[in-house]
């Protein structure tokens, strides 16, 4: 019986040529989600990106086929991860700086009914610039402490009024949307990337640039208190510990005169 051999269309074949060559010419590719991403900020992104990147969306056959025909070792580690809604990325930038860059280029979006929040949203206290009137009862709606202050309303507290895994609702929605709370962000979600230098496949690369100063800030606070603790002295710990030691000079001190003064009334 003779095999019946699927049909593949020359421009079909010249675009994984070309994603081929450019998979072999480049150091970094990797593969992001762009699911819920509107098409207004995917081509924002794209074209902010442009200079240093070439981003492509092909079916998942002709992206599997272009991995398949690189001649990188390992890079066929790359098809596992292929998803609907997924993009790659190609770049000679470290893999770690790319996702750098895409986090970046998120754009805060608002928050929609019926979505699931992947956070807290909390609503802070202050004033607003929401003028006295049905806006009160929505607000009192969803447990939010208001007050009116020269014709405006001024949320007295912070309130939570979406938890983390929970639906957004009608009422939420609409309060978000007049404060002009963007709870929520969309952009390229890097799922997993291809170094060519060092043949590597890298799963864990989202980088968020605020969280990682937060950790970093933490740690140099642990950090100081404990060589303080220990009295190592470096320029950075010298002033505490000066602090430190005349503290204890004055409680000593005190202490003596306390003495003395009690053994005086005992003469």
């Amino acid at each position: 019986m003779a095999t019946v051999k699927a049909h593949v269309s020359k421009e079909k074949l010249k675009i994984v040529k070309e994603l081929v060559e450019l998979i072999e010419s480049n150091n970094t590719i990797m593969l992001a989600s762009i699911k819920g991403l509107p098409l207004k900020q995917f081509q924002k992104i794209k074209k902010q990106l442009s200079e240093e990147v070439v981003i492509k969306v092909l079916k998942k056959r002709m992206l599997k086929k272009s991995l398949e025909s690189s001649k990188k070792p390992g890079i066929q580690d790359l098809s596992k991860f292929i998803k609907e809604d997924c993009a790659v990325l190609i770049s000679d930038i470290d893999a770690f700086d790319l996702s750098l860059k895409l986090n970046q280029s998120k754009s805060p979006v608002k928050a929609k009914a019926g979505q699931v929040s992947p956070i807290d949203i909390e609503v802070e206290a202050g004033q607003t610039d929401l003028p006295a009137g049905p806006a009160v009862s929505e607000l009192g709606g969803l447990g939010i402490t208001v007050k009116v202050t020269q014709g405006k309303i001024e949320i007295v507290s912070p309130r939570v009024i979406v938890k983390e895994g929970q639906k957004i609702s009608e009422g939420a929605a609409s309060v978000m949307s007049k404060l002009n709370i963007l709870p929520f962000s969309v952009g390229f979600t890097p799922l997993v990337a291809y170094d060519s230098k060092s043949g590597q496949v890298y799963k864990e690369i989202k980088v968020d640039k605020e969280e990682a100063t937060e950790i970093l800030q933490e740690s140099a606070r642990k950090a100081l208190a404990f060589a303080v603790s220990i009295a190592f002295t470096t320029k950075d710990t010298l002033k505490f510990l000066l602090a430190k030691a005349i503290s204890h000079e004055k409680a000593i001190s005190k202490l003596i005169n306390k003495e003395n003064k009690g053994e005086s009334k005992n003469e």
